[in-house]
């Protein structure tokens, strides 16, 4: 095209691997294609923009136009506009959800922001620059000209340097920082998430603003909050994310509880500052891709730690010279936890079933597993405590807490050897009681009293059933109770005998079994 600036070599390729990329999503060509033909400018922005230039698959698609909602509704008449921010949902019909439903916005500006979240006004703007001018952070103020029809020079549209930033793996806020979070307090919070899901450096002056401006989160909604926090643990870099937020401010506003663990000294079990433990705990839930009430908990197991801690006395009766490690003890403090939890949840509105797992995992964290102590009863009621659906949570959350304290391995062989007796106690043990009949069955067939000629019965009958599942049937079982009593009593109580020992054997086997699988 005459009187274009010419594009470099490396400007040719970058511009070709997004048209590929885009190449794959023929929905957004055929809808920017219909806005240019009628006359409008549709551009590609915001986080899937961003998505596609670090080569990563959008998690949904937003195209900026200078189209009022009106004139986008006359081109897509299949569409929803149920908002006042411009926004319309074009359908597709693509069987690809990320793309069945593509948001096309107007241009806007945006007016003050009174409540530090949402804008007093919205008026729509001329140009793609001044849209881009009211976002948040650099790596999102790009747009891209989808049609080819009417193309800029480059196409890509990006007056804050977004892609020198994303080069550089540096967030940096639009224009003026302070001013960026003086609008939109959330954004704090984002920024945090957004570095950590990302793997980005915060730029100085974005950084210094956001420690400037961390009180404006006191004006935005907790769950809100707990939004951008959720988010922020869902990410590989959840832990880096919480030491930005003490280092810059947030956390006091977020879970100020949390910090009383900074540089809270434990004991000679542990490596680690309770603060430190904590995160080193959340870290294995993020490499182990845990779900997000283990990140919660794995978090906040010992978050009652501090208020738990006392210095343990000497025997004899004198006070140990504190400051050396080994003679804290942390007695209850799982308990402790478990309310600190419950408020701090709360506090941050998490639906109640997240908030109720989460307690108690942290209260029931503490569980006993040595081989030795631990017998089929108390391993039956931990089960009835915890819940079977819970009790794999709760082990995992153990491992979090042993990797968290420094030791080499997560799995050692009591964790295992405790694994294998909660399997054991989960499965319904060898018993009469499995049988499709009872003795009040044979003694209503036999016409006979209560006795060890019952017990008998359901032994041999047993067996059988063992052997052949099949045979476990109420009639079939009542036709074999008429022949087994029609024997002699010494010949039925070999055959008994010989029953229970086979049933022995059995359940031997199936526990042997288990142990095999944990190794113990």
């Amino acid at each position: 095209m005459p009187g274009l600036p010419k594009k470099s070599e490396a400007e040719m390729s970058f511009l070709g691997d997004l048209e590929a990329r885009l190449g794959k999503t023929p929905e957004i060509k055929e809808v920017s294609d219909k806005l240019t033909t009628a006359g409008f400018e549709p551009y590609l922005v915001g986080g899937c923009l961003r998505d596609l230039l670090l080569d990563k698959n959008p998690k949904d698609w937003d195209v900026t136009t200078n189209a009022t909602p009106d004139k986008i509704l006359g081109i897509f008449p299949d569409s929803v506009y149920e908002n006042s921010f411009g926004t319309v949902g074009v359908k597709t019909g693509s069987k690809d959800p990320r793309l069945a439903l593509i948001e096309i916005t107007t241009f806007r500006l945006e007016g003050k922001y009174t409540d530090k979240r949402h804008p007093d006004e919205i008026k729509f703007a001329k140009t793609v620059e001044e849209d881009l001018s009211r976002r948040d952070f650099t790596i999102n103020a790009m747009a891209y000209e989808v049609s080819t029809h009417k193309r800029r020079a480059s196409g890509l549209v990006d007056p804050f340097g977004g892609r020198k930033d994303l080069k550089n793996k540096l967030l940096r806020a639009v224009g003026n920082a302070k001013e960026r979070f003086q609008e939109d307090a959330l954004r704090l919070m984002r920024a945090l998430r957004l570095a950590s899901q990302l793997g980005f450096d915060i730029e100085d002056e974005t950084a210094a603003a956001i420690s400037e401006k961390s009180g404006l989160l006191e004006f935005i909604a907790k769950e809100r909050i707990a939004g951008e926090f959720n988010k922020l643990l869902m990410t590989d870099g959840a832990v880096e994310g919480i030491r930005r937020m003490e280092k810059l401010g947030l956390l006091k506003y977020v879970m100020p509880e949390l910090r009383e663990g900074i540089d809270c000294e434990q004991n000679k079990h542990h490596k680690y500052t309770v603060f430190e433990h904590n995160l080193k705990a959340l870290q294995y839930a993020v490499d182990k891709n845990f779900p997000l009430e283990l990140r919660l908990a794995s978090l906040l197991h010992d978050i009652g730690k501090p208020r738990a801690r006392q210095w343990r006395d000497d025997p004899r009766g004198t006070k140990i010279n504190k400051g050396h490690n080994g003679d804290w003890t942390f007695y209850q403090h799982q308990y402790i936890g478990e309310k600190m939890a419950l408020q701090i949840l709360g506090r941050l509105k998490y639906p109640k079933e997240t908030i109720e797992n989460v307690a108690l995992l942290i209260r029931e964290h503490m569980f006993v597993y040595d081989p030795e102590i631990v017998t089929p009863r108390g391993v039956r009621r931990m089960l009835s405590r915890v819940g079977a659906d819970n009790i794999n949570d709760l082990i995992l959350l153990r491992e979090a807490d042993r990797i968290g304290s420094g030791v080499p391995k997560a799995q050692p062989y009591r964790l295992r050897s405790l694994k294998a007796a909660i399997e054991k106690a989960k499965l319904e043990p060898i018993h009469p009681k499995m049988l499709a009949i009872n003795g009040n069955d044979i003694m209503e067939l036999l016409q006979i009293s209560p006795g060890p000629k019952i017990g008998q019965i359901l032994a041999i009958l047993l067996d059988g059933v063992l052997d052949d599942p099949k045979l476990n049937d109420k009639e079939v079982l009542l036709v074999e109770i008429k022949k087994l009593g029609a024997l002699a009593d010494s010949e039925l109580l070999k055959l008994a005998d010989e029953s229970k020992k086979k049933a022995v054997d059995v359940q031997k086997r199936i526990d042997e079994e288990i142990d095999k699988k944990y190794f113990v």
